[in-house]
């Protein structure tokens, strides 16, 4: 029999694993939990823990680091996200987790308790319904700002972690009407007034939540990397329907019209997160934009709406002219290089 977790009077809940005679999981309900700092799993790698485990590309970086041989705490916002949890993870790979812990994005408290133990954060959390049914408002845009500012104060403060990597978006580099014949790179960043403007909420609120994280960053001290990836897409990507991609979608025939419409592999893009943890004992700073397609034609364009099931989103006012050579991601795929030539070397 499955224990479902249950928070009570506290809004920090951590849930142990304990293996039943069945193979079934048990939850425990614990307020107060202790994390002894420098924690290492398995070849004496480092804890670390991952904001938004319920979401798919949460998952698919808490598996990367598993696969990798980190010790993962996974981290979700309420209760019942554990039963995403379960849904997103193998048996095997829950009993590889050192534990699943709530912990509200607006609780600076909860977090420093949650990060104890962790020598880094990898945030992902981002306040898109998972099962696509409330999208993104401007209310989660301000949402999403003031949890980062949570995280970073919480890596600052909790004496073991001082490193994030930080989910961000393309969002937050494409809408610059100043530069509309630039190249866009990382030192390009979303007018925010544009975005408001235009009701680009999703755009609006990674550009503000990333500003944020480097300001506070700065303040408290904590190596910062932010990843800014394309729209998400997999195969067996769960929901890829019209609900859960409208919000990155929103302006979606500009950017296609611009050559600014770019797709990523979700699990690229988890590689690339726990490549650029690894890289900072190299040196690896900054932003880096992850993307590995960028939509040149109408006949990208009409495929990409059938994968999302989104007949017309795109193509509808499509013309045949479209801006190529806009979107950099040179310096991710520079990293990756050095890398690949480093783990050559190694072998």
């Amino acid at each position: 029999m499955v224990m479902e977790p249950v928070v009570a009077g506290s809004e920090l809940l951590e849930l142990h694993f304990a293996a039943l005679s069945e193979g079934q999981k048990s939850c425990k309900n614990v307020k107060g939990f202790t994390s002894h700092a420098g924690l290492k799993g398995r070849e004496g790698k480092l804890m670390v823990c991952v904001t938004g485990g319920n979401s798919y590309l949460g998952s698919c970086i808490v598996k990367e680091l598993l696969a990798h041989s980190y010790l993962v705490r996974v981290i979700i916002q309420n209760p019942v996200d554990f039963e995403d949890v379960k849904r997103l993870f193998r048996e095997e790979e829950m009993n590889q987790l050192e534990s699943v812990v709530v912990a509200k994005m607006g609780n600076l408290v909860g977090l420093c308790e949650a990060f104890k133990g962790c020598h880094a954060v990898f945030h992902t959390s981002s306040f898109i319904d998972p099962h696509g049914v409330s999208g993104y408002s401007e209310q989660m845009a301000f949402l999403e700002t003031e949890g980062a500012r949570n995280v970073i104060e919480a890596c600052g403060k909790t004496a073991y972690v001082k490193r994030c990597i930080f989910t961000s978006s393309l969002l937050a580099s494409i809408w610059n009407i100043d530069k509309v014949d630039a190249i866009v790179d990382e030192s390009c960043w979303s007018n925010e007034d544009f975005c408001r403007e235009n009701k680009l909420w999703l755009a609006l609120g990674k550009t503000q939540a990333e500003k944020v994280s480097w300001s506070k960053s700065r303040e408290m001290k904590v190596k910062l990397v932010t990843v800014c990836p394309g729209l998400l897409m997999a195969p067996s990507f769960p929901n890829a329907h019209k609900e859960t991609s409208l919000p990155y979608l929103k302006g979606g025939q500009l950017m296609l019209q611009k050559g600014l419409l770019a797709t990523s592999d979700v699990k690229k893009v988890a590689e690339a997160h726990v490549h650029l943890y690894e890289a900072m004992d190299f040196g690896a700073c900054g932003r880096y934009h992850c993307f590995e397609r960028i939509i040149q034609s109408l006949e990208e364009a009409v495929k990409l709406e059938s994968e999302l099931n989104m007949p017309g989103l795109l193509s509808e006012a499509h013309t045949d002219e479209v801006d190529s050579n806009k979107l950099s991601n040179s310096r991710l795929a520079k990293l990756l290089h050095q890398t690949s030539q480093r783990l050559s070397c190694k072998q």
